[in-house]
């Protein structure tokens, strides 16, 4: 049978060649047991990790902008429908994962279920969405760190904390320094990086707890009124916003290949983290609309903190900047890291050059395109200013999340008997579902992020023309055979 579907899916040079697809089943072994990277990741750790690539800046600071300037106390439904979404979606990736165990997450998806050209083009969406992310997070870090060093009377030089040509800066050095020091963390090997997040992940988490704690006993019913001030456009719109705040809990996918037994922990990992991190967003758009008005909260860049403050405990502003660097450096560490990984399954596929995959002999990582996502991502948080970092994450998550529910529906026609460890419940309905909302919230974007993001695309084809399509190792052993 294996022999017959191979048969049945190699493709002829020419066009038709772009949409061969990796056979699923000697794929799956191949992800099983090549053992290029070290399997060490327990349940509990992917559970930090996803927690720890999604409580963030989401949280922190956008929250009071979906409130203030788009939904007002509905925020709260923004956050369920944006939500439900992350958790349909979760769902499908959970089936792929525990099914094909690889690094790349839904590049790899891709390949086994719609063809090359696919998974080269979400693995290029992919690295807009990572590579961004990963700068824009790195800029929130070094506001929080700018804050901090305020507070306590001292002035960073404007130079040092703004990008090129920014209020007189040079560079944005804390953003720079913040990305080479977790690159240097995860050279040195996924166990120390695993263990430094999940000792942040529950700093950050405890700060979150002890906002709600003190903040529940201050909640009048006033503030929830008008509840829908801008109707449900606003929601909507709101939801499309609040969306980047789910960002992350994928990103568990690219540590398949070093995960102990993937096929039971990553599961627990991804919808585990999902269901987290839904819980604490509803608990904090519950609590801050119902402290301070949402009209206060309109363009306030620390909304829990200035709620604090607003409620009398005048220290809160420092506690939340601590948890916000604890954040926003977890996010940064398992972003990085899925980033590098991402990188490296392209590359053992040909698509990328091959020495981007050379492993460490000792510390079993992928050491160059480690130094290489590091540099360039670091390089644009420090000279770009953040507007135009962040455009481009949103539309790139939404885009990997509809094509792997794509993918869930294509490989339950093109393999029903593969063997499935988890299987996304009521198919076709859930991914049809995920989808939708998926196109939903697209449509809330601005037009300019979507002509942004095609023109990406569009450079990742001639990427792909020029040096992909002519080094993939699938074409190459499917013509020489």
């Amino acid at each position: 049978m294996p022999d017959k579907q191979s048969d049945e899916r190699s493709s002829p040079p020419g066009l038709s060649s772009l949409f061969q697809k990796k056979p699923l089943v000697p794929l799956i072994k191949e992800c099983s047991v090549r053992g290029l990277l070290k399997r060490v990741l327990s349940p509990l750790e992917l559970l930090f990790l996803g927690i720890g690539a999604t409580v963030g800046a989401g949280i922190f600071i956008v929250t009071g902008v979906a409130a203030g300037d788009y939904a007002g106390p509905a925020v709260i439904l923004s956050f369920v429908i944006s939500g439900i979404v992350a958790v349909f979606a979760a769902m499908c990736y959970v089936e792929l994962a525990a099914m094909i165990p690889c690094a790349g997450s839904a590049y790899a998806y891709a390949y086994a279920g719609l063809g090359e050209i696919f998974a080269w083009i979400i693995g290029w969406d992919m690295i807009l969405e990572y590579a961004f992310s990963i700068s824009a997070v790195a800029v929130g870090w070094s506001g929080y760190v700018t804050t901090l060093a305020s507070n306590a009377g001292i002035t960073l030089p404007a130079a040092l904390v703004n990008p090129l040509g920014v209020s007189g800066g040079i560079v944005n050095l804390p953003a720079v320094l913040i990305i080479l020091t977790i690159m240097t963390l995860l050279i040195f090997g996924i166990r120390e990086s695993a263990a430094v997040n999940t000792v942040i992940v529950m700093v950050k988490v405890g700060v979150i707890l002890l906002f709600l704690f003190l903040a529940a006993g201050h909640i009048d019913a006033v503030n929830y009124s008008p509840f829908m001030p801008y109707g449900w456009n606003g929601v909507m719109a709101g939801a499309a916003v609040v969306f980047f705040a789910y960002i992350g809990f994928d990103a568990v996918t690219t540590a398949a290949e070093e995960t102990e037994n993937p096929k039971r922990n990553l599961p627990i990992g991804i919808i585990g983290s999902a269901l987290v991190v839904m819980v604490l967003y509803i608990a904090v758009a519950v609590v801050l609309t119902g402290i301070v008005p949402y009209t206060t909260l309109k363009n306030n860049e620390a909304p829990i903190s200035y709620a604090l403050g607003a409620i009398g405990f005048s220290w809160g502003a420092a506690l939340v900047s601590v948890g916000a660097l604890a954040g926003l450096t977890s996010v940064l560490i398992v972003t990085l890291y899925g980033q590098t990984r991402i990188f490296f399954a392209m590359s053992e596929d040909g698509l990328l050059p091959k020495f981007f995959a050379y492993v460490h002999p000792v510390f079993r990582t992928p050491v160059i395109i480690t130094l290489i996502t590091g540099g360039i991502t670091a390089l644009i948080a420090g000279l770009l200013p953040l507007g135009i970092i962040v455009e481009l994450v949103n539309i790139g998550t939404l885009t990997s999340f509809m094509l792997v529910a794509v993918i869930v529906l294509v490989l339950r026609k093109t393999d029903p008997d593969a063997p499935r460890p988890f299987r996304t419940p009521l198919v076709p309905y859930v991914p049809a579902l995920c989808i939708l909302f998926c196109l939903a919230l697209v449509t809330f974007l601005p037009v300019y992020t979507l002509l942004r993001f095609v023109i990406w695309l569009l450079v990742g084809l001639v990427v792909y023309t020029m040096y992909g399509r002519h080094h993939s190792i699938l074409r190459t052993t499917s013509h020489d055979s």
